[in-house]
């Protein structure tokens, strides 16, 4: 039997199809899921036992294990996927966030999954300086809306550990305008953040496209401020 279909029987033996329905209202773009409650003290000890089997797997044979599971599009596997390279995130360097790349090409297809992708494995790593913020220039260009996505989201980490937004702007820059909600909706949660710590060059850069720029960007961009300052970026003032 292969790796992912141990994992999948794993994943059944835990299933939940009331639970499963339960959150599908939270993904717009679909939830295809078991309904494992992640939290169950017996499937956290059976993910673990079945990791020590493997681990001669090694960061890079659990990287390659990720694009399988995430390909699949099972919620699940997707987070199994996370949970292994976590156990190896103090390794990650730039081959090793390629690799988590290519799970974005493959399979990663929703919010949640980006989102601590980001917050677990790239932020941390860019925060520590293991890995530059340019790593993630390319996938700014990247087909796949959830890997233009991670661009910022991964960049929020970071902004929140420095308190520099500075640097980081030119990076998020060509993501402005890009035609997908949930992009927009990374931007402009990284230009929140961004403007808490160092308002000025957030502002200055809102005021050059705010005719432009997708609305949503500047929903969440602007959400901290007040209705007054709001109103500066309104179209055609």
């Amino acid at each position: 039997m292969s790796h992912l279909s141990e994992l999948d029987a794993l994943c059944q033996r835990f299933a939940d199809p009331v639970r499963a329905a339960k959150y599908q209202r939270y993904f717009v773009e679909g939830y295809d899921a078991y309904g494992v409650d992640i939290a169950d003290p017996a499937w956290v000890a059976a993910r673990q036992a079945w990791f020590n089997a493997h681990r001669d797997l090694a960061l890079r044979g659990f990287l390659d294990l990720g694009v399988e599971l995430c390909g699949t599009g099972k919620y699940e596997h997707g987070a199994l996927a996370i949970w292994f390279v976590a156990q190896f995130r103090d390794r990650l360097g730039p081959r090793a966030i390629a690799g988590i790349g290519r799970w974005f090409d493959g399979g990663v297809r929703n919010w949640a999954h980006a989102d601590v992708i980001c917050g677990e494995l790239i932020g941390p790593r860019l925060v520590e300086g293991a890995v530059r913020f340019a790593t993630l220039n390319p996938w700014r260009n990247a087909p796949q809306k959830f890997k233009r996505r991670a661009v910022p989201v991964s960049l929020v980490t970071l902004v929140k550990a420095t308190g520099r937004p500075a640097p980081l702007l030119t990076a998020v820059r060509p993501l402005l305008h890009d035609p997908e909600k949930v992009v927009q909706q990374g931007v402009g949660w990284f230009l929140r953040e961004a403007w808490k710590k160092e308002p000025a060059p957030v502002e200055r850069l809102l005021l050059q496209v705010k005719d432009t720029a997708p609305r949503l960007v500047f929903q969440y961009a602007t959400e901290k401020m007040t209705p007054a300052a709001r109103a500066r970026y309104r179209r055609g003032r």
